[in-house]
Formats: structure tokens, C-alpha cells, sequence
């Protein structure tokens, strides 16, 4: 009986705490900032770095402007285009990378490459589909 007389009051205290508890709610704010002027595109995943002439397949360039990867894609919903993953330091290219806001070279553009080889497909969200070929894929 002493033990319950003693458990009694503790219990009491615990359930107003309970009802006197705030919810708190979290909050996501994620700011990726511009997409990145870039003369042949940009690789797909972060830092978003500049890729090479070479990495992405002519179907990635409309007009001659790279129409995006990872969360700046403006191209067409199921958009599949090729890529070289050799131009990609991920892996192991260490060739030159050209600057932000560079200009293209009309002899380097993608869409102006003869033979185009990609080895892997990539949607415009930044995910890889593996495989030969590609274009779009409607």
C-alpha cells in the first residue's frame, strides 16, 4: 500500500508533463542555388561540377544549350540520354574541365561530335540506367 501511495503521485506528474509537451516541427530548407553556366553541361550529381566535351551525347542539347541534369533537367518527361563515363572523374577521367561560365568551342560541342559512343544512359533527375544506346526515350 506505501508503494502505491508513493507511485501514485509520481504518476500524476508524469502524465501532465506528457499533456504539457510541445510538438516541435522540423523544418528543411534546401537552397541549391543557380544552375551552373556551363559550356558542354554539368555532371548530374553534386558539386555539379562542369563536365568535359564528350561526357553527354548529343539528344542532352537543344539549340545548342545544354537542356540540364540533376535538379535544374528542363527537358522532356522520360528523357534518356546518353553519356560517356569516361569523361567522368568518378571514373577516373583527369583531363581538363572547363570553368563555370566559360564559352563552348563550336569544334568540342557535343552535338557536333561524329560518332557519338556513349556507355550509359542517364535521366535528366540524375539517375543512371546502364546499358548502350539510347535517345529519347518517349
Amino acid at each position: 500500500m506505501n508503494a502505491i501511495r508513493h507511485l501514485a503521485p509520481a504518476t500524476l506528474a508524469g502524465i501532465l508533463l506528457a499533456g504539457l509537451a510541445c510538438n516541435a516541427q522540423a523544418q528543411i530548407n534546401l537552397n541549391i542555388g543557380p544552375e551552373p553556366n556551363c559550356p558542354y553541361g554539368f555532371y548530374d550529381y553534386a558539386p555539379y561540377a562542369c563536365a568535359p566535351s564528350g561526357y553527354y551525347g548529343p539528344e542532352w542539347f537543344l539549340n545548342g544549350g545544354f537542356i540540364g541534369a540533376g535538379p535544374w533537367f528542363h527537358g522532356p518527361d522520360r528523357f534518356r540520354g546518353r553519356v560517356d563515363n569516361h569523361f567522368d572523374a568518378r571514373h577516373g577521367y583527369r583531363g581538363g574541365l572547363p570553368a563555370m561560365g566559360e564559352r563552348h568551342d563550336p569544334q568540342m560541342h557535343a552535338g557536333r561530335m561524329a560518332q557519338f559512343g556513349g556507355n550509359e544512359l542517364h535521366e535528366g533527375g540524375g539517375h543512371e540506367g546502364g546499358g548502350h544506346g539510347g535517345g529519347h526515350g518517349r
